[in-house]
């Protein structure tokens, strides 16, 4: 790297050492802590946009000159904009995380996209599952770690600006247990649907082998200390905070295992499905994995409110839960009461809009927060789906000050 580009690098980190040391990051985890323990003092606030970040911090900003440099300086700007104009309850800390360089044959095949010229635009593919016999042709995902790559990583930015930020290596496998989403890639959205009438056993052969190559792949993972742990900083799941003092398990000697994990699964092709289906030919093959993990957060953009009975009934380690934009709040609310955490995910439209109405937003965020308090709630509100923000950075700005007012009325 030239010592142009290593300079500004240099800069950006220093920054972000200022910004870990300001006294609010401590006051940041303790309502975090606070929420994930079912104890909130009030309401947190995350900030995720998404596809906005190309007007956040566009590519015009960006001074390195060396194509990894730019990505170094890319990830150090997105830090430093979050913690200057977010009012939101990210905590920033002086680490820098450099993943685990772990490779893996995946499923082994996968859908061909065929993709617009449009940037964004909406895309289709070709499912490889056409038929029975390609079931066979699925793999169980290897886990294979590099570890002298990891540690040339490690050195590099150890180099780079470890006087500066705690390098670590940290990350690399994740903690998903989804497989719907997979499964529909492979066998196509529209013919899992016919299948779950026509030819139910298909879908329950694919998602039982998905289901038995992810536990492998965990597993392995786990066998080969490959695992860090997630309750410390950054979200989980889709969106929110992971700070918990419940993981890693009481029993932790420093090998980090899968009950010593938050874990995640969603469903969001399945949004139309009834809990019967969902149960039947989802949950069944998640919940095996799911109970492997300490904590677990479910859900992303689907609506899931006709659903949270079936996840309180049959997920023991369930701790969030996401309620969309498409979501009932007040079921919601009445069936999660105070044993779990309302994760709620703003409305992108009012990102997108022709106008901009901050009292609609507040209005919104008030009458949700009043729903919390009415059946116990402990609450996280996230944007997460701003993608189209009309080119406007205010207006996350703005949402994420409104949360934050009406977060802290609430507690008063």
């Amino acid at each position: 790297m030239s010592t142009h580009d290593a300079k500004i690098i240099r800069e950006l980190a220093r920054r972000i050492a200022e910004i870990a040391a300001w006294p609010i990051q401590e006051e940041k985890r303790k309502v975090c802590y606070a929420v994930n323990a079912l104890r909130p003092i009030r309401p947190t606030v995350f900030c995720h946009p998404v596809c906005a970040w190309d007007v956040l911090v566009p590519e015009s900003v960006l001074q390195c000159e060396d194509e990894k440099a730019r990505e170094i300086e890319y990830a150090l700007r997105r830090r430093i904009y979050s913690a200057e104009h977010f009012a939101d309850d990210e905590v920033n800390d002086h680490t820098y995380s450099v993943p685990r360089v772990i490779r893996s044959c995946g499923w082994g095949i996968g859908p061909e996209y065929i993709h617009p010229q449009e940037a964004r635009g909406s895309y289709v593919w070709d499912p490889p599952v056409k038929a029975r016999r390609d079931l066979d042709l699925i793999k169980v995902p290897t886990v294979e770690y590099d570890a002298e790559a990891t540690r040339h990583e490690f050195e590099f930015y150890q180099d780079l600006f470890g006087d500066i930020l705690q390098v670590r290596v940290h990350g690399g496998c994740h903690s998903y247990a989804g497989l719907i989403d997979e499964w529909t890639a492979l066998r196509g959205l529209n013919q899992t649907f016919l299948d779950m009438a026509e030819d139910p056993e298909m879908v329950h052969e694919g998602m039982r082998r998905l289901m038995e190559g992810r536990i492998a792949e965990l597993e392995s993972a786990e066998s080969q200390r490959l695992l860090s742990l997630n309750n410390a900083d950054g979200s989980v799941g889709s969106g929110g905070s992971g700070l918990t003092d419940e993981l890693p398990a009481p029993d932790f000697n420093g090998h980090v295992r899968l009950k010593d994990l938050w874990g995640f699964a969603d469903s969001q092709t399945m949004a139309p499905v009834s809990p019967a289906m969902h149960e039947e030919f989802v949950l069944r093959y998640q919940v095996p994995i799911m109970k492997r993990f300490g904590l677990t957060y479910y859900g992303c953009c689907e609506p899931l409110h006709q659903k949270i009975p079936l996840l309180k009934r049959l997920i023991p380690n369930l701790r969030k839960v996401s309620i969309s934009r498409w979501a009932d709040k007040r079921i919601s609310a009445e069936e999660l009461g105070p044993n779990y955490v309302f994760e709620c995910k703003s409305d992108p439209m009012v990102f997108a809009s022709d106008v901009f109405d901050e009292d609609a937003i507040r209005g919104s965020i008030r009458d949700t927060i009043a729903l919390g308090k009415e059946y116990g709630c402990a609450m996280e509100f996230i944007i997460d789906t701003a993608d189209n923000i009309r080119g406007d950075p205010y207006r996350v700005h703005r949402w994420t000050q409104i949360a934050r007012e009406e977060a802290e009325e609430a507690a008063a």
